[in-house]
Protein backbone atom coordinates (compact mmCIF):
# COMPACT_ATOMS: atom_id res chain seq x y z
CA UNK A 1 0.00 0.00 0.00
CA UNK A 2 1.35 3.42 -1.00
CA UNK A 3 1.81 6.22 1.51
CA UNK A 4 -0.97 8.21 -0.12
CA UNK A 5 -3.43 5.32 0.08
CA UNK A 6 -2.48 4.72 3.70
CA UNK A 7 -3.07 8.39 4.53
CA UNK A 8 -6.47 8.30 2.84
CA UNK A 9 -7.35 5.12 4.72
CA UNK A 10 -6.36 6.60 8.08
CA UNK A 11 -8.27 9.79 7.34
CA UNK A 12 -11.38 7.82 6.40
CA UNK A 13 -11.13 5.74 9.59
CA UNK A 14 -10.87 8.88 11.72
CA UNK A 15 -13.86 10.43 9.93
CA UNK A 16 -15.98 7.32 10.44
CA UNK A 17 -14.98 7.24 14.11
CA UNK A 18 -16.06 10.85 14.54
CA UNK A 19 -19.33 10.25 12.73
CA UNK A 20 -20.04 7.29 15.00
CA UNK A 21 -20.09 9.71 17.95
CA UNK A 22 -22.90 11.84 16.51
CA UNK A 23 -25.74 10.10 18.45
CA UNK A 24 -24.00 10.98 21.72
CA UNK A 25 -23.76 14.70 20.88
CA UNK A 26 -26.82 15.48 18.74
CA UNK A 27 -30.32 16.28 19.94
CA UNK A 28 -33.35 14.44 18.53
CA UNK A 29 -33.86 16.78 15.57
CA UNK A 30 -30.20 16.80 14.49
CA UNK A 31 -29.97 13.03 14.89
CA UNK A 32 -33.08 12.65 12.72
CA UNK A 33 -31.48 14.90 10.11
CA UNK A 34 -28.24 12.89 10.28
CA UNK A 35 -30.23 9.68 9.73
CA UNK A 36 -31.85 11.19 6.64
CA UNK A 37 -28.47 12.29 5.27
CA UNK A 38 -26.95 8.84 5.81
CA UNK A 39 -29.93 7.00 4.31
CA UNK A 40 -29.88 9.15 1.17
CA UNK A 41 -26.09 8.85 1.00
CA UNK A 42 -26.39 5.07 0.81
CA UNK A 43 -29.30 5.21 -1.66
CA UNK A 44 -27.70 7.80 -3.97
CA UNK A 45 -24.27 6.16 -3.91
CA UNK A 46 -25.81 2.74 -4.58
CA UNK A 47 -27.77 4.29 -7.45
CA UNK A 48 -24.58 5.78 -8.86
CA UNK A 49 -22.72 2.45 -8.65
CA UNK A 50 -24.92 1.18 -11.48
CA UNK A 51 -26.34 4.25 -13.21
CA UNK A 52 -23.19 6.37 -13.04
CA UNK A 53 -20.88 4.33 -15.29
CA UNK A 54 -23.60 2.67 -17.44
CA UNK A 55 -25.71 5.85 -17.85
CA UNK A 56 -28.87 3.80 -17.35
CA UNK A 57 -31.22 6.13 -15.45
CA UNK A 58 -33.16 4.01 -12.96
CA UNK A 59 -36.30 5.12 -11.11
CA UNK A 60 -36.65 1.77 -9.32
CA UNK A 61 -34.97 2.93 -6.10
CA UNK A 62 -38.18 3.07 -4.10
CA UNK A 63 -39.25 -0.38 -5.30
CA UNK A 64 -36.32 -1.98 -3.47
CA UNK A 65 -36.43 0.48 -0.58
CA UNK A 66 -40.09 -0.40 -0.06
CA UNK A 67 -39.42 -4.13 -0.31
CA UNK A 68 -36.92 -3.83 2.53
CA UNK A 69 -39.30 -1.76 4.66
CA UNK A 70 -42.22 -4.13 4.12
CA UNK A 71 -40.10 -7.18 4.82
CA UNK A 72 -39.40 -5.71 8.26
CA UNK A 73 -43.07 -4.92 8.79
CA UNK A 74 -44.03 -8.52 8.01
CA UNK A 75 -41.13 -10.42 9.60
CA UNK A 76 -39.70 -8.08 12.22
CA UNK A 77 -41.94 -8.77 15.18
CA UNK A 78 -41.26 -12.50 15.51
CA UNK A 79 -37.70 -12.93 14.20
CA UNK A 80 -34.19 -11.83 15.25
CA UNK A 81 -33.10 -8.57 13.64
CA UNK A 82 -30.11 -10.02 11.74
CA UNK A 83 -32.37 -12.71 10.26
CA UNK A 84 -34.90 -10.06 9.22
CA UNK A 85 -32.19 -8.05 7.44
CA UNK A 86 -30.95 -11.18 5.67
CA UNK A 87 -34.49 -12.06 4.59
CA UNK A 88 -35.05 -8.54 3.26
CA UNK A 89 -31.72 -8.69 1.44
CA UNK A 90 -32.61 -12.05 -0.11
CA UNK A 91 -35.98 -10.82 -1.35
CA UNK A 92 -34.47 -7.66 -2.81
CA UNK A 93 -31.68 -9.55 -4.57
CA UNK A 94 -34.12 -12.10 -6.00
CA UNK A 95 -36.38 -9.37 -7.39
CA UNK A 96 -33.38 -7.47 -8.78
CA UNK A 97 -32.07 -10.57 -10.56
CA UNK A 98 -35.43 -11.30 -12.17
CA UNK A 99 -35.97 -7.67 -13.17
CA UNK A 100 -32.39 -7.26 -14.38
CA UNK A 101 -32.42 -10.38 -16.55
CA UNK A 102 -35.78 -9.42 -18.01
CA UNK A 103 -35.25 -5.72 -18.68
CA UNK A 104 -31.59 -4.71 -18.91
CA UNK A 105 -31.68 -5.28 -22.64
CA UNK A 106 -33.75 -2.10 -22.71
CA UNK A 107 -31.97 1.24 -22.78
CA UNK A 108 -32.63 4.94 -22.88
CA UNK A 109 -36.12 6.22 -22.21
CA UNK A 110 -37.56 2.69 -22.31
CA UNK A 111 -35.49 1.66 -19.30
CA UNK A 112 -36.46 4.83 -17.41
CA UNK A 113 -40.17 4.22 -18.05
CA UNK A 114 -39.93 0.56 -17.09
CA UNK A 115 -38.15 1.21 -13.81
CA UNK A 116 -40.72 3.86 -12.88
CA UNK A 117 -43.48 1.39 -13.73
CA UNK A 118 -41.75 -1.32 -11.71
CA UNK A 119 -42.01 0.71 -8.52
CA UNK A 120 -45.70 1.33 -9.13
CA UNK A 121 -46.27 -2.35 -9.99
CA UNK A 122 -44.67 -3.51 -6.75
CA UNK A 123 -46.75 -1.01 -4.78
CA UNK A 124 -49.97 -2.20 -6.41
CA UNK A 125 -49.09 -5.87 -5.82
CA UNK A 126 -48.43 -5.22 -2.13
CA UNK A 127 -51.67 -3.24 -1.86
CA UNK A 128 -53.65 -6.05 -3.54
CA UNK A 129 -52.13 -8.66 -1.24
CA UNK A 130 -52.82 -6.64 1.89
CA UNK A 131 -56.43 -5.89 0.96
CA UNK A 132 -57.35 -9.32 -0.38
CA UNK A 133 -55.30 -11.65 1.82
CA UNK A 134 -54.68 -9.96 5.16
CA UNK A 135 -57.89 -7.86 4.94
CA UNK A 136 -56.05 -4.76 6.09
CA UNK A 137 -53.91 -2.06 4.54
CA UNK A 138 -50.71 -1.24 6.37
CA UNK A 139 -48.85 -2.72 9.30
CA UNK A 140 -47.55 -1.49 12.63
CA UNK A 141 -43.84 -1.79 13.34
CA UNK A 142 -42.99 -2.20 17.00
CA UNK A 143 -39.30 -2.99 17.32
CA UNK A 144 -36.87 -2.10 20.09
CA UNK A 145 -34.52 -0.30 17.73
CA UNK A 146 -33.92 3.36 18.48
CA UNK A 147 -32.59 6.23 16.35
CA UNK A 148 -29.01 5.67 17.51
CA UNK A 149 -29.03 2.03 16.34
CA UNK A 150 -30.58 3.07 13.02
CA UNK A 151 -27.88 5.72 12.59
CA UNK A 152 -25.03 3.29 13.29
CA UNK A 153 -26.43 0.68 10.91
CA UNK A 154 -26.76 3.28 8.17
CA UNK A 155 -23.21 4.46 8.84
CA UNK A 156 -22.00 0.88 8.42
CA UNK A 157 -23.92 0.61 5.14
CA UNK A 158 -22.39 3.88 3.94
CA UNK A 159 -18.88 2.61 4.68
CA UNK A 160 -19.65 -0.65 2.88
CA UNK A 161 -21.09 0.99 -0.24
CA UNK A 162 -18.10 3.36 -0.54
CA UNK A 163 -15.62 0.52 0.00
CA UNK A 164 -17.39 -1.63 -2.58
CA UNK A 165 -17.47 1.28 -5.00
CA UNK A 166 -13.71 1.77 -4.69
CA UNK A 167 -13.08 -1.93 -5.29
CA UNK A 168 -15.38 -2.05 -8.31
CA UNK A 169 -13.90 1.04 -9.96
CA UNK A 170 -10.40 -0.44 -9.66
CA UNK A 171 -11.45 -3.84 -11.03
CA UNK A 172 -12.10 -5.27 -14.49
CA UNK A 173 -15.80 -5.04 -13.70
CA UNK A 174 -15.50 -1.28 -13.31
CA UNK A 175 -13.65 -1.03 -16.62
CA UNK A 176 -16.35 -3.09 -18.32
CA UNK A 177 -19.03 -0.76 -16.90
CA UNK A 178 -17.26 2.31 -18.24
CA UNK A 179 -16.95 0.75 -21.69
CA UNK A 180 -20.66 -0.06 -21.62
CA UNK A 181 -21.43 3.54 -20.67
CA UNK A 182 -19.30 4.89 -23.54
CA UNK A 183 -20.67 2.53 -26.20
CA UNK A 184 -22.46 -0.72 -25.41
CA UNK A 185 -22.08 -2.05 -28.94
CA UNK A 186 -18.30 -1.62 -28.72
CA UNK A 187 -18.31 -3.36 -25.33
CA UNK A 188 -20.01 -6.39 -26.86
CA UNK A 189 -17.58 -6.44 -29.78
CA UNK A 190 -14.54 -6.50 -27.47
CA UNK A 191 -15.91 -9.49 -25.56
CA UNK A 192 -17.71 -7.90 -22.60
CA UNK A 193 -20.74 -9.89 -21.47
CA UNK A 194 -22.84 -6.76 -21.12
CA UNK A 195 -25.93 -8.50 -19.76
CA UNK A 196 -24.00 -10.26 -16.99
CA UNK A 197 -22.12 -7.09 -16.00
CA UNK A 198 -25.25 -4.93 -15.92
CA UNK A 199 -27.27 -7.50 -13.97
CA UNK A 200 -24.46 -7.93 -11.43
CA UNK A 201 -24.19 -4.18 -10.72
CA UNK A 202 -27.95 -3.64 -10.80
CA UNK A 203 -28.34 -6.40 -8.20
CA UNK A 204 -25.58 -5.01 -5.97
CA UNK A 205 -27.14 -1.57 -6.16
CA UNK A 206 -30.59 -2.97 -5.33
CA UNK A 207 -29.17 -4.92 -2.38
CA UNK A 208 -28.00 -1.73 -0.66
CA UNK A 209 -31.32 0.00 -1.39
CA UNK A 210 -33.27 -2.91 0.07
CA UNK A 211 -31.25 -3.10 3.27
CA UNK A 212 -31.51 0.67 3.66
CA UNK A 213 -35.29 0.39 3.52
CA UNK A 214 -35.18 -2.40 6.10
CA UNK A 215 -32.96 -0.39 8.45
CA UNK A 216 -35.19 2.67 8.12
CA UNK A 217 -38.44 0.77 8.77
CA UNK A 218 -38.30 0.90 12.62
CA UNK A 219 -38.19 4.69 12.31
CA UNK A 220 -41.90 4.54 11.52
CA UNK A 221 -44.47 2.93 13.79
CA UNK A 222 -46.81 2.37 10.86
CA UNK A 223 -46.10 1.42 7.25
CA UNK A 224 -48.47 1.17 4.32
CA UNK A 225 -47.75 0.91 0.56
CA UNK A 226 -48.12 4.67 0.04
CA UNK A 227 -45.39 5.32 2.64
CA UNK A 228 -43.01 2.49 1.74
CA UNK A 229 -43.28 2.94 -2.05
CA UNK A 230 -43.50 6.73 -2.24
CA UNK A 231 -42.18 7.61 -5.74
CA UNK A 232 -40.74 10.88 -4.42
CA UNK A 233 -37.90 8.83 -2.90
CA UNK A 234 -36.73 7.70 -6.35
CA UNK A 235 -36.79 11.24 -7.71
CA UNK A 236 -34.99 12.66 -4.68
CA UNK A 237 -32.23 10.06 -5.01
CA UNK A 238 -31.91 10.82 -8.73
CA UNK A 239 -31.73 14.58 -8.11
CA UNK A 240 -29.16 14.19 -5.34
CA UNK A 241 -26.93 11.94 -7.45
CA UNK A 242 -27.13 14.26 -10.46
CA UNK A 243 -26.45 17.38 -8.41
CA UNK A 244 -23.36 15.86 -6.82
CA UNK A 245 -22.15 14.12 -9.96
CA UNK A 246 -22.91 10.44 -10.58
CA UNK A 247 -19.67 9.94 -12.54
CA UNK A 248 -17.61 10.07 -9.33
CA UNK A 249 -18.02 7.83 -6.28
CA UNK A 250 -17.96 10.78 -3.91
CA UNK A 251 -20.26 12.81 -6.17
CA UNK A 252 -23.66 11.78 -4.75
CA UNK A 253 -22.53 12.83 -1.26
CA UNK A 254 -21.99 16.37 -2.56
CA UNK A 255 -25.62 16.43 -3.60
CA UNK A 256 -27.12 14.58 -0.64
CA UNK A 257 -26.06 16.99 2.11
CA UNK A 258 -27.32 20.29 0.64
CA UNK A 259 -30.49 18.80 -0.83
CA UNK A 260 -31.43 16.92 2.34
CA UNK A 261 -31.18 20.19 4.24
CA UNK A 262 -33.10 22.04 1.52
CA UNK A 263 -35.85 19.42 1.27
CA UNK A 264 -36.21 19.36 5.05
CA UNK A 265 -36.69 23.14 5.01
CA UNK A 266 -39.16 23.07 2.12
CA UNK A 267 -41.20 20.16 3.48
CA UNK A 268 -41.58 21.89 6.84
CA UNK A 269 -42.66 25.22 5.36
CA UNK A 270 -44.32 24.34 2.04
CA UNK A 271 -45.77 20.81 2.47
CA UNK A 272 -48.49 21.35 -0.15
CA UNK A 273 -46.03 22.49 -2.81
CA UNK A 274 -43.12 20.18 -2.01
CA UNK A 275 -43.50 17.90 -5.06
CA UNK A 276 -43.62 20.88 -7.40
CA UNK A 277 -40.44 22.27 -5.84
CA UNK A 278 -38.69 18.91 -6.26
CA UNK A 279 -39.56 19.05 -9.96
CA UNK A 280 -38.19 22.58 -10.27
CA UNK A 281 -34.98 21.52 -8.52
CA UNK A 282 -34.60 18.62 -10.97
CA UNK A 283 -34.97 20.91 -14.00
CA UNK A 284 -32.50 23.44 -12.64
CA UNK A 285 -29.89 20.78 -11.90
CA UNK A 286 -30.20 19.11 -15.31
CA UNK A 287 -29.88 22.35 -17.25
CA UNK A 288 -27.55 24.37 -15.03
CA UNK A 289 -25.15 21.70 -13.68
CA UNK A 290 -25.20 18.72 -16.10
CA UNK A 291 -21.91 17.34 -14.73
CA UNK A 292 -22.83 18.00 -11.09
CA UNK A 293 -20.81 19.66 -8.37
CA UNK A 294 -18.02 17.11 -8.85
CA UNK A 295 -17.71 18.20 -12.48
CA UNK A 296 -17.51 21.87 -11.47
CA UNK A 297 -14.80 21.09 -8.91
CA UNK A 298 -12.79 19.10 -11.44
CA UNK A 299 -12.96 21.89 -14.01
CA UNK A 300 -11.98 24.49 -11.40
CA UNK A 301 -8.99 22.43 -10.26
CA UNK A 302 -8.01 21.76 -13.87
CA UNK A 303 -7.93 25.48 -14.68
CA UNK A 304 -5.74 26.19 -11.67
CA UNK A 305 -3.22 23.64 -12.86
Amino acid sequence: MSGRALAWGCGAAVLVGLLALVPFAADDYRLSLAISILSYTVLATAWALFSGPTRYVSLATVAFFGIGAYAVAVLGEHNPWPLVLLAALGIGVAVALVVGLATLRLSGVYFVIFTFGLAELVRQLVTWYEVNRTRTLGRYVFLDIGPAQIYWQLLALAVMVFALGILIRRSRLGLALRVIGDDEAVARHVGVNTTRVKVALFTLSAAFMTVTGAVMAPRWTYIDPAIAFNPVVSFQVLIMALLGGAHRLYGPLLGVVPLTLLFDFLLARFPNHFIMMVGVAFLLIVYAIPQGIAGLLERALGKRR
